[in-house]
């Protein structure tokens, strides 16, 4: 038996009990095999009785050895000797690897994260520099010893807390014209979560799901991991086109219309009130679910924003989807599902099956934040930072870029959609760009049917002007570079 004690590996009784597991499972010990006695061992490794005593204790208690009264300590006879013969021919285990299958439907959403060195042009984040940390820290501490003295820290309703509930409620009745009840709304992890609980809830194997043909790609994959066949249906400077799904819906049973109607994903254009009237009347026609997915309603520049398809619903056929996470920070995952009270329910249920309910802490402190004014205000705040931000973005870009990219300046969003020129090749660009320290996520990824688009959704919200500024220059040397092949 080989045991060696080293410095800075844990325990010194701890390592005891792992050399010996591990001289068991090579086969150096066998099942029935009599152990040196605590005061030999002990003496053997220069160290303190009590710790060996402490190691074989443990490894007693685990089922390793069987102590015998008058006769010593040994391995346990218990112990399967062909399984440990098993377990040393096997090899070594590869790094990475699994032995064992994996599911095939799990699929790979394209992401973008910061890389050391780059500078990243994500698709339409907020910028976290601006999160209102103190009256957060404040409210969110008042929540915590408030929840902490009334007993109200353990597990909850798995819809979300009652009071966020409430405030949802009134934000989304006074700003958006849904008129709903608390048994209405679930509150989720982001809109994200409120996506793929939507597909667990509504889609069977085998349903079709219509998207754009430029969508939200985790919204895509959300819906096929359901089992749903996922079709695209053409979009225009309208949004989706109608026709052409009314076209489908009369070949095909469409169980669910997903949407993203303020500021469409990616291409940034709205859909105006007469599509959307007919979007709502072909679905109570064809009889099937809009998902609409609001995903930054707030953030509308040149009007009032447009209120939801849901606001307009007098079938029960839109499940509307928010997020409070752009608002705030999108680490702090919070949105909402808003739905009949039987959808609902069973959201709940898909809730308490991924992780149990939500934060109620976190909960109780934006709820607070939205009963004092604080939210509003900040938005306020933000929106005035984000509108200059995106003015910013556009004269660059007519100054850098204006005969390579053109674009539509969008209502609202923290994004634009830059469309190439012909003679730009997208492959040579996407290798210019990293020559540059510029990194983006491709357009392709946002095609269902993995088409090449010649395009860029700039997203301007998370980068000061000084970032843009560099953004655009950087930008504007890849294109150029790759013009000269």
């Amino acid at each position: 038996m080989i045991i060696s004690v080293r410095s800075g590996s844990g325990t010194v009784a701890g390592q005891i009990v792992q050399a010996i597991i591990e001289e068991i499972q090579r086969g150096r010990i066998a099942p029935g095999s009599a152990l040196p006695g605590t005061r030999e061992l002990a003496k053997i490794l220069g160290i303190n009785r009590k710790t060996v005593i402490v190691a074989y204790d443990e490894l007693t208690a685990q089922g390793w050895l069987s102590p015998e009264k008058a006769r010593g300590t040994f391995v346990s006879s218990e112990i399967p000797g062909k399984e440990i013969d098993a377990l040393r021919t096997q090899g070594t285990h590869v790094a990475g690897q699994t032995d064992y299958p994996l599911s095939d439907s799990t699929p790979i959403v394209p992401l973008i994260f910061g890389k050391t060195g780059f500078l990243t042009i994500d698709d339409g984040a907020p910028d976290t520099r601006l999160v209102p940390v103190a009256d957060l820290s404040r409210a969110w501490r008042k929540a915590l010893f408030a929840a902490s003295r009334r007993n109200q820290l353990g597990y909850g309703d798995p819809r979300g807390s009652l009071n966020l509930r409430q405030q949802v409620l009134a934000m989304l009745s006074n700003e958006r014209g849904l008129s709903a009840e608390t048994d209405n709304v679930c509150l989720v992890r982001g809109s994200q979560m409120g996506i793929y609980i939507t597909a667990r809830v509504l889609i069977r194997p085998g349903d079709v799901v219509v998207v754009e043909e430029l969508s939200y790609p985790p919204a895509r994959e959300a819906f096929r991991c359901a089992g749903a066949e996922v079709v695209s249906i053409k979009l225009d400077e309208n949004g989706m086109c109608v026709d052409e799904l009314e076209t489908l819906c009369r070949r095909k049973h469409v169980r669910a219309v997903y949407v993203t109607p303020h500021h469409q994903f990616p291409t940034t254009v709205l859909m105006p009130a007469p599509r959307r009237l007919r979007l709502l009347a072909l679905a109570e026609q064809f009889g099937f679910a809009i998902i609409e997915d609001d995903y930054d309603h707030e953030f509308h520049f040149t009007h009032r924003p447009m209120l939801p398809l849901a606001s307009i619903d007098r079938w029960g056929k839109v499940i509307y989807i928010g997020s409070l996470s752009k608002l705030l920070s999108p680490s702090l995952r919070l949105g909402y599902l808003v739905a009949p009270e039987t959808f609902i329910e069973r959201a709940a249920n898909q809730v308490a099956l991924i992780d149990r309910q939500g934060d109620p802490v976190t909960e109780a402190a934006v709820a607070e934040l939205m009963k004092n004014g604080n939210i509003r205000s900040h938005t306020k705040k933000v929106m005035k930072i984000y509108a200059e931000r995106r003015i910013f973005l556009a004269n660059l870009i007519n100054k850098y870029l204006a005969k390579k990219i053109t674009f539509n300046l969008p209502t609202g969003g923290l994004a634009l959609w830059l469309q190439f020129d012909q003679d730009v090749n997208m492959l040579r660009l996407q290798q210019e760009v990293i020559s540059q320290k510029l990194q983006f996520l491709p357009a392709d990824s946002f095609s269902s049917l993995s088409q090449p688009v010649s395009a860029i959704r700039f997203g301007f919200g998370s980068l000061n002007e000084q970032e843009v500024h560099e953004a655009v220059l950087r930008l504007h040397n890849a294109v150029m570079s790759s013009l000269e092949y």
